[in-house]
């Protein structure tokens, strides 16, 4: 089986590439021939939960070990956010999109043999609405972010009978179906846990087994609905980049989870993730309120000076969405590498010698080096005739002035949370996040009145096809006007020893472990 999204590299972005991005799968998902499965996998990451509580985190160790516990109602395929059964087997929304209705999969257990029930899961859900719950999350990191507040959309959790859940919504709220799928929203069972702290059950492929200080060991389930796993057991390991590396060489650890790119490209692998890099254009201020200046900006902007910048922490993006994004338009890209054509460009905007601008830049140690980033940028806008002094503060000043709009020119990111991109084009294009003050999302301050119908509808309407069709014109709107310019997507990075197979990484950064097994080296086994 070939992952959608793999093995020819998301990366020939206008001919360069990332070593490790070619594939997202470390071999064939055939079955080893010849060699011995082993029964464990060793997997280094950079922090262990003390709870693993998937509900309080977005990204990181915590959904990742979660993704091999606990399950979602739906969940994303392989290579990207859309979505298809888990343990829920069929959904349909209500004529007018305020409930949606989950039929649940017969026959799944808890690790501790109960099954699963609709009152179960409205349980599990209804501990994250609000923070009178006895189990609610510490922090509650997510279901604000994603479901808009606290209760936020969500009315009611119901469970007409023991096989169906129903979720009723104060206003029609279609990125529900996609953000189920994060690992945040699984369905949990609270088991008898030690000194009063509550220890969660799942239905997944593994269960936690023991969970000590920097380490968590969790079992295969073998009467996993979706069949036992390859391996016997997944231990997770807290350790440094330093410390990964040497284990990886004396085979004390299999598979590193790094937070960075790896100093090792051996038995690398990268995918390109959820969090973008952008340039934001302040729309408000002059050159930039006229449209072809900020096209003359993306047009001198040359991919490679961004590639060669963000090296292996990032790729260049030339589109609003990246890879494994559900809704992404494929077009023309967006940096040209073009600085004739911007010339031309800033004469008809009546700018034919050019101008002068800043950027505004944090001057914090990040894994992105902005200051390395906004030279690239001034150098691919000066063969335009367009100066660009960088101006660097400290990430609170940053803040502060972007959210007043005291900027001409930004860098900053942002995540496509949960994969849905009504998380992401939403607060970055629309009049609602353009408002000053230290809750502004919209921060080229760009205000256009059928982008926010194309983006409002979008959202509230729950057939698919149609919130497509609506996603691609709100790209082709954004990559006219072009308010704010794609410029980089981070990678998500593991390091493999070569008996790992199977691995295949996941745009979100949870990846699945349940698919993987370990071939032993026929040299170690040899009389």
């Amino acid at each position: 089986m070939v992952p959608p999204y793999n093995s020819i590299m998301l990366c020939r972005l206008k001919g360069y590439c990332v070593v490790g991005l070619a594939a997202c799968l470390v071999a064939g998902a055939a079955s080893p021939a010849g060699g011995e499965l082993a029964n464990e996998l060793r997997v280094g990451v950079k922090t262990i939960p003390a709870i693993p509580d998937p509900a309080t985190a977005l990204d990181g160790p915590i959904p990742l070990i979660a993704r091999q516990v606990f399950e979602t109602l739906v969940q994303y395929k392989d290579g990207g956010s859309d979505i298809e059964p888990a343990l829920a087997i069929r959904w349909s929304p209500s004529k007018d999109g305020l409930t949606w209705t989950f039929t649940l999969r017969d026959g799944v257990r808890f690790h501790d043999g109960m099954p699963l029930t609709a009152r179960g899961v409205v349980t599990s859900l209804e501990r994250q609405m609000s923070p009178d719950h006895p189990l609610y999350p510490n922090p509650p990191a997510v279901w604000p972010r994603l479901l808009r507040g606290l209760p936020g959309v969500v009315k009611e959790i119901r469970a007409p009978d023991p096989k169906t859940v129903q979720i009723q919504l104060l206003l029609p709220y279609a990125p529900l179906l996609t953000v189920l799928a994060h690992p945040a929203f699984s369905i949990i069972q609270e088991g008898a846990g030690q000194g009063g702290v509550p220890r969660w059950l799942g239905t997944g492929p593994f269960r936690i087994a023991d969970l000590t200080s920097g380490r968590i060991v969790l079992e295969a389930n073998p009467q996993y609905w979706g069949g036992p796993p390859r391996l016997d057991r997944v231990v997770f390991l807290e350790t440094t980049d330093e410390q990964a590396e040497a284990d990886l060489n004396g085979r004390s650890l299999d598979v590193w989870i790094p937070a960075v790119p790896p100093r090792r490209l051996e038995g690398a692998l990268s995918i390109p993730g959820w969090q973008v890099g952008l340039l934001a254009l302040q729309t408000e201020k002059a050159p930039f309120f006229k449209k072809k200046i900020r096209q003359a900006v993306a047009a001198a902007l040359d991919p490679a000076l961004i590639a060669a910048a963000v090296e292996r922490v990032a790729v260049p993006l030339q589109s609003f969405l990246p890879p494994g994004v559900w809704g992404r338009r494929e077009g023309s890209p967006i940096m040209l590498a073009d600085p004739n054509g911007a010339r031309r460009l800033l004469a008809e905007a009546g700018m034919p010698e050019g101008f002068a601008t800043t950027l505004l830049i944090s001057d914090a140690s990040s894994v992105i080096d902005q200051a390395r980033l906004a030279e690239a940028i001034r150098l691919a806008l000066s063969s335009a005739g367009i100066s660009v002094q960088a101006r660097a503060e400290n990430s609170e000043v940053v803040a502060q002035l972007s959210g007043l709009g005291d900027h001409e020119m930004l860098l900053t990111e942002a995540q496509v949370a949960g994969g849905e991109p009504h998380l992401f084009l939403y607060p970055l294009s629309t009049s609602e996040g353009a408002t000053k003050g230290p809750g502004a999302l919209n921060l080229s301050f760009y205000r256009n009145s059928r982008l926010d119908d194309l983006l409002i509808r979008a959202s509230q309407l729950a057939w698919r096809p149609e919130r497509l069709r609506l996603y691609q014109r709100a790209q082709a709107i954004l990559a006219d006007d072009l308010p704010w310019i794609p410029l980089y997507v981070r990678l998500h990075w593991a390091v493999a020893r070569p008996e790992v197979r199977n691995l295949r990484l996941h745009p979100s950064g949870f990846h699945r472990l349940d698919r993987v097994w370990i071939e032993e080296d026929p040299r170690k086994s040899t009389p």
